[in-house]
């Protein structure tokens, strides 16, 4: 009963417009003020909440993301992904969705995919002759794979909270997030040929390299990453730190194009988009706590193992539970909230962890693109100048990509686990 009402609170709040941390917190101080646990207990959460070294990453990645696109990197990107895949029809489409695998090794975030790329690629297409509304949909939709493919500031949050490696998780990512860049670039095809879209001229060989050489140094930085960690060099939060190192760099060196004033922006974006993330890790805390005291995941995993059968059953339920919710509350709360309580039901399962966190994690990612609560759909209409229901109403065929992509992750555990497994 405790638990419903806490719930409900919560729910109640959200849905008359209280922002979701807000509505944690007040939920979580009520909660504590009315059980005489003490205010000082929940300011105390509070504060350790975030007393975690994993969770340095996140502002470390954000910052190396904001360098490099201020640092103009990604005008090479766009460049190198032009002259692979714009003959192919509906060539900037594909450009798009290449465009974000490519940044995706270097952001690990959605928003600063979108951020990034974004305007980029729709002011192209739109001088090209492409429509809005495939211009925004292919947009948004290729910017899920950026916290897919590592590094990943949603697979930090999953390993954090459910105590899994991140080096595993960033491992098991890659192919899910490319077999989803190329289910969309399929649709991408699928949908030129449809409406007629044009092709841009075969690139030359030495037009090829050429790009390739302006790129190369920011193409690197995924495998730095990974390397870095499985070779015991660092760990994941210090790959960060030594991307943020690598992104001055290479642009010092490289690129030239970082000012005082684009590093000054560059320290903002990230600390206060380091702060909204805090601030909802840190109310999330207190909810665990709350949700430790009324044994919410055992009875969770009770009512899961009472009703459902099987590995699968679970998993459908999960991706249905996540699927649904993410239309109405955004996507880092789901996450943080939803993990605590789901991994110990998925473990009574025999589910690996990593497995579940890539099935969890790509779902939330697809939730950034369901109206009416889609983050993604609200930058690309910002930065696309687009009507936000114009982009709701277009982007719900590409929802089908992914979803195929995640029920092919779902029935078979070796497409997100071979690649951990080979590193042992």
């Amino acid at each position: 009963m405790t638990l419903l009402i806490i719930a409900g609170a919560m729910l109640g709040m959200i849905f008359i417009g209280v922002p979701i941390a807000v509505a944690m917190l007040f939920t979580s101080m009520g909660y504590f003020y009315i059980t005489g646990t003490g205010l000082s207990f929940a300011t105390q959460r509070l504060v350790d909440s975030l007393n975690s070294f994993p969770l340095l990453a996140i502002p470390l990645f954000i910052l190396a993301a904001s360098l490099l696109t201020n640092g103009g990197i990604t005008n090479h990107i766009f460049g190198f992904a032009t002259r692979l895949v714009g003959h192919v029809r509906g060539g900037l489409g594909h450009v798009n969705v290449l465009a974000s695998v490519f940044f995706s090794g270097m952001s690990g975030s959605a928003v600063a995919d979108t951020s990034g790329l974004g305007k980029m690629e729709i002011d192209a297409m739109r001088k090209a002759g492409y429509d809005d509304d495939f211009s925004g949909a292919v947009t948004a939709a290729s910017s899920m794979i950026g916290p897919i493919i590592p590094p990943s500031i949603t697979l930090v949050l999953y390993g954090v909270s459910a105590n899994v490696s991140v080096g595993a998780l960033f491992l098991a990512g890659i192919i899910p997030g490319l077999a989803c860049a190329l289910a969309l670039m399929v649709m991408v095809y699928i949908v030129s040929v449809k409406r007629n879209y044009p092709a841009l001229p075969r690139a030359r060989l030495s037009e090829i390299l050429s790009s390739f050489r302006s790129a190369f140094w920011a193409l690197l930085t995924p495998l730095i990453i990974i390397l870095g960690i499985f070779g015991g060099i660092f760990s994941p939060t210090e790959a960060a730190a030594a991307t943020v190192v690598y992104a001055i760099l290479i642009d010092l060196f490289i690129y030239k194009q970082l000012t005082w004033r684009k590093i000054w922006d560059s320290l903002y974006e990230s600390a206060t988009l380091s702060a909204s993330i805090a601030f909802i890790v840190a109310n999330v805390g207190m909810l665990g706590i709350i949700f430790a005291r009324e044994q919410a995941p055992q009875q969770i995993a009770a009512l899961f193992l009472n009703f459902v059968e099987d590995p699968l059953m679970f998993l459908l339920m999960v991706n249905i539970l996540i699927f649904f919710l993410g239309a109405f509350i955004e996507s880092m709360a789901i996450l943080l909230i939803l993990v605590p309580i789901l991994v110990p039901s998925a473990l009574a399962f025999g589910i690996d962890p990593v497995q579940f966190g890539i099935i969890v994690c790509f779902n939330i990612m697809i939730s950034t693109l369901t109206p009416p609560m889609g983050m993604a759909l609200f930058v690309v209409a910002k930065v696309g100048n687009i009507p936000f229901q114009k982009l709701a109403y277009a982007i719900l065929p590409w929802l089908i990509p992914p979803l195929v992509v995640l029920a092919l992750i779902t029935l078979f555990p070796p497409l997100t686990l071979f690649l951990p497994s080979l590193a042992g």
